[in-house]
């Protein structure tokens, strides 16, 4: 790592400026824009079936 503390702290300013500018630009609702784009689709609710077997069999049983 060359350079001072300074020009390398104002090096990472810039790029966090760069990095806010295009993030700031994509302020989209992105979950509005998914929502229903599975609907009808009988291969995710296999996933979805399948994925609660999953969890539903690594609970811990009951032991009272």
């Amino acid at each position: 790592m060359s350079g001072t503390i300074e020009s390398r702290l104002a090096r990472i300013e810039r790029e966090l400026a760069i990095l806010k500018a295009r993030t700031s630009r994509d302020k989209s609702n992105w979950i509005a824009e998914i929502t229903g784009s599975f609907k009808d689709d009988s291969d995710f609710d296999e996933i979805v079936r399948l994925g609660k077997e999953m969890r539903d069999a690594e609970q811990p049983e009951d032991s009272d």
